[in-house]
């Protein structure tokens, strides 16, 4: 008997699968200084932590929203590192100057490391610079990985009729040219949006492409490198949705209709464009007015686009990240969740069925609530980020953490 419970037991560890033991460990949490209960109070490391990017020297670097709670306007926010065992550095703290018109930049969004091994990154707002009602449409900066060399590159729609671009809300692409790119939600020649060019060896910045509504769309996105080194991403037109082709050697960019469709009546929409492994094109897609969403596939040339299951059960919220992780499924942070504060879902990339759904976010958790962000180090060790609370000491609150999730993945 005792022979058979052994081998009972071995056969269940062998066949329960790894991510039954998940672990989730805090590294960092965002403390601001005030009543648990009110909420209101300066964060001298910034709150809502929004950002995470792992840079070549193992260590995490990552993005605070805000430096002060209390409004739901926030405003000014930090740049920060975090080693892999929890050792927190402030980088820069986005001061609000005279008048509080955030000269250097206000509320930093995703963050990339550039081959220079400098940190690259966008403000949504900041640098008024009197613009014809653009003005405060955010900064590009760029700053070394131990805090100094801070630098503005460029504050969007500093000239007139904001020609230069305004509002660059995705992520920074890294061109095979070893060239940063990057896109603008307004602005340009046509002030529907562009695709920018950093030369990382000088700085510089550079329109490279200005969009049309009638021809190629507006408000740019989801900016992602093929494997051939040509761009694509996202556009919205009178035909819906479009997938853009940027090939940076000629300069040249054509569009593709995605016809995404209408559900019960309701159109649907795409985001967070992803390269697969198979080569297609992956996102997340939503329903309008309905709650939840869904994975979507399309090849590079616009064509057989797919729309796995629809979720409802994980709630609504918008997601910054689209992982593919080593196991070879899709790793996303719901801000919402199944209970108000967020999930990590585990979706195939073949039906896009849901594997599974993760939940230990709460208003008093320590992990926090509301994830916003997801990656994989080396190691099969996701990362992650909250956008607000946590444990936090008397006289003060959590305002975010930076986690990590030891899923059982193998290393990457």
């Amino acid at each position: 008997m005792k022979l058979w419970i052994s081998l009972a037991s071995l056969f269940l560890l062998l066949c329960t699968p790894a991510f039954a033991a998940n672990s989730f460990t805090t590294l960092l949490t965002l403390t601001c200084n005030g009543s648990q209960f009110q909420r209101i109070g300066p964060c001298p490391d910034g709150g809502r932590a929004v950002a995470l990017t792992i840079g070549s020297d193992g260590n995490f670097y990552g993005t605070a929203q805000d430096s002060m709670e209390g409004s739901s306007a926030p405003n000014g926010g930090t740049v920060y590192s975090l080693t892999p065992s929890g050792s927190f550095k402030l980088l820069h703290t986005f001061a609000p100057g005279t008048g509080s018109n955030y000269p250097n930049g206000n509320l930093p969004g995703l963050l990339r490391q550039g081959p220079d091994g400098k940190l690259y990154g966008t403000t949504l707002f900041g640098a008024v610079n009197g613009c014809n009602g653009y003005c405060g449409f955010g900064v590009l900066y760029r700053i070394n990985t131990d805090g100094t060399g801070f630098t503005i590159l460029h504050k969007f729609c500093s000239k007139t009729n904001c020609t230069d671009g305004g509002e660059s809300v995705s992520n920074l692409a890294l061109g095979t040219d070893g060239n940063l790119y990057g896109t603008s939600f307004a602005g340009g020649t046509n002030n529907y949006g562009t695709i920018y060019k950093i030369t990382v060896s000088t700085g510089a910045y550079q329109i490279v492409y200005d969009f049309n509504f009638s021809t190629t769309g507006e408000t740019p996105s989801s900016l992602v490198v093929a494997n051939d080194g040509t761009f694509y991403g996202l556009t919205s037109s009178s035909q819906g949705q479009l997938l853009f082709h940027y090939t940076e050697s000629t300069g040249t960019l054509t569009t593709i209709p995605l016809n995404f469709p209408v559900i019960n009546g309701l159109p649907s929409s795409g985001s967070l464009l992803t390269l697969g492994p198979n080569g297609n094109f992956y996102g997340i897609y939503v329903i309008y007015g309905e709650t939840g969403s869904g994975i979507f596939e399309v090849q590079p040339d616009g064509s057989n686009l797919q729309l796995f299951p629809f979720f409802t059960t994980v709630g609504s919220g918008s997601t910054q990240s689209l992982l593919r992780a080593s196991d070879g499924n899709f790793w996303i942070p719901s801000i919402n969740g199944t209970d108000g504060y967020g999930a990590i879902m585990a979706v195939s990339p073949i039906d896009g069925s849901l594997i599974q759904t993760l939940s230990p976010f709460s208003a008093t958790a320590a992990v926090g609530a509301f994830p916003t962000s997801l990656l994989q180090d080396s190691k099969g060790i996701l990362w992650g980020t909250t956008d607000s609370y946590g444990k936090a000491p008397k006289n003060h609150f959590a305002d975010g953490t930076v986690f990590s999730l030891n899923a059982g993945l193998p290393p990457r």
